[in-house]
């Protein structure tokens, strides 16, 4: 076992180009996973589905175990927030029947993939602690959202006198109310479709906002400040705004 562990640390956290090279394969896997999460509805009916469902559950279920093995403490990992969104939506998918009505939740392995130490060290090491992390961070965010939100309103108005019929119905009108265009075709019933509405434009409006943050504000580096802790400053900074002491923030020229 221990001989076990440590070959999977050297894979999943090693910088030799073998172990680059597996981290690339296993994040392609991931995506491959959340193409089928985004797909579901549109095969829920068919006769692969099932099969395909369980095959999903085997892989996430040994790459989770790999990762676990892989970490320092099994305490430390399964504690994180990652990791319990990544049980449940392993949950969902071993015992379909039961969570059949919270399947949309899958949809926040976007969300778990793009805020994962595991995808910015290996893919995006170049980007990492830059403005780009941010933006991609706040766009896989407002993306869960929407699949999430479209998700929710599938599974709890199809078929409803609101004019949900479909998957791409309740895209459209989680979309549409997201950005407050609001056409009136489509109308949850109800008082807890206002409400579930309301929810939506808010939310939806909060991360839009937060995502043309990240992407148009005046660019700050990540890099603390040994006196006060202030974690963001101007790429040409010499003292702390905060408390003025001197820092000495990397250059790459």
């Amino acid at each position: 076992m221990w001989r076990l562990r440590a070959q999977l640390r050297a894979l999943y956290h090693g910088e030799s180009p073998g172990a680059v090279r597996f981290r690339l394969a296993v994040i392609g896997v991931d995506l491959a996973l959340i193409a089928f999460f985004i797909a579901a509805p549109f095969l829920r009916d068919t006769r692969a589905f099932l099969p395909l469902d369980l095959a999903v559950a085997a892989i996430l279920a040994a790459d989770m175990t790999a990762r676990a093995l892989a970490w320092r403490s099994l305490k430390s990992w399964i504690r994180r927030p990652i990791v319990m969104i990544d049980l449940f939506v392993l949950l969902t998918l071993l015992f379909p029947t039961i969570f059949i009505n919270l399947a949309f939740l899958r949809v926040l392995r976007i969300w778990t993939l793009f805020h994962s130490d595991f995808f910015w060290e290996t893919v995006g090491h170049r980007f990492d602690d830059t403005r780009w992390e941010d933006v991609i961070r706040a766009a896989a965010t407002l993306v869960t959202f929407v699949f999430v939100a479209t998700g929710f309103v599938y599974t709890i108005y199809v078929g409803d006198e609101g004019g949900v019929s479909g998957y791409i119905d309740a895209l459209y009108f989680t979309v549409t109310s997201l950005t407050t265009t609001g056409y009136g075709d489509i109308i949850l019933p109800g008082i807890t479709g206002r409400l579930v509405s309301i929810v939506i434009m808010i939310s939806g409006i909060t991360l839009f906002v937060r995502f043309a943050q990240a992407l148009f504000r005046p660019y700050k580096v990540r890099f603390t400040c040994q006196v006060c802790g202030l974690m963001r400053h101007e790429p040409d900074a010499v003292h702390c705004k905060a408390c003025g002491a001197l820092i000495n923030i990397p250059n790459e020229d």
